[in-house]
């Protein structure tokens, strides 16, 4: 078994349902166990900003799935939500970005672990430091003092 971080995001509909009906989902399937989530945040879209907030959190979980296909498992999620990629970085029902998988690094030209952006997105470090405050990267950096780096986005915490 593995630890995984994974990123939370939707933006269009009722995120906050969404990411609920996401995370019953989960709990139902045994793809993913023990898992962990953090708050509920509000932010703002990171790409273009004729969109809704968004809604994001991180969760932590234990898996046997290898990495592509547990990249696959979640693609398939969030195609049953209705994910519909028309731009990078647009509006979109759910999205689901693996952070972490256990120490591993990763270059695939599919998946790329730790997630590329993780170190500078305040959206994925404060939900990330709430449920794993003492967490560190596979090349040693904390997570606790990437999310002081960081510049703030005004994260507003929902739930």
């Amino acid at each position: 078994m593995s630890t995984v971080y994974i990123a939370l995001g939707a933006n269009l509909g009722d995120p906050v349902a969404t990411l609920q009906s996401l995370l019953d989902q989960l709990h139902q399937d045994d793809a993913l166990t023990a898992i962990q989530c953090s708050s509920f945040f509000r932010s703002k879209p990171m790409g273009p900003q004729d969109q809704p907030d968004y809604v994001n959190a991180v969760l932590s979980a234990q898996t046997d799935l290898p990495p592509l296909a547990l990249l696959d498992y979640l693609q398939q999620l969030e195609n049953d939500f209705g994910r519909v990629r028309n731009r990078r970085w647009g509006a979109r029902t759910l999205d689901l970005d693996i952070l972490l998988y256990g120490t591993q690094l990763l270059r695939h030209e599919r998946l790329i672990v730790p997630h590329p952006g993780l170190a500078e997105r305040d959206f994925v470090l404060l939900p990330l430091a709430e449920i794993a405050p003492d967490l560190s990267l596979p090349d040693g950096r904390r997570i606790s003092e990437l999310l002081t780096a960081v510049d703030s986005h005004d994260l507003i915490k929902i739930t």
